[in-house]
């Protein structure tokens, strides 16, 4: 069995190598997608994925505001939520 295991990851890295020699990204880029939602009692601008704020702000519109800078430089989406935690709005920055 361990030596299955060893087979296993080696043909893994094989077919990785050849795909990275053909062009193609074996891997998984972290995303830059913005969602602006409501924390405590504030508005807050989060980076998709991470648990810390990027940036708290006392008005809905300046938090999106922020994010949409934001998301112009990395080419993201904003992601607009309610009060209610619902998405009301997307908007996409990215290159299509």
């Amino acid at each position: 069995m361990p030596n299955q295991n060893i087979l296993i990851k080696d043909i893994q890295k094989l077919i990785q190598a050849i795909l990275k020699a053909l062009g193609y990204n074996t891997t998984k880029k972290r995303t830059w997608h913005l969602h602006v939602v409501p924390y405590k009692n504030v508005w807050a601008v989060r980076r998709e994925g991470n648990q810390r704020i990027t940036s708290k702000h006392r008005k809905q519109s300046t938090a999106i505001r922020k994010a949409k800078t934001l998301a112009k430089r990395y080419k993201a989406d904003v992601i607009i939520h309610r009060e209610s935690g619902v998405i009301r709005e997307r908007i996409s920055y990215s290159e299509d």
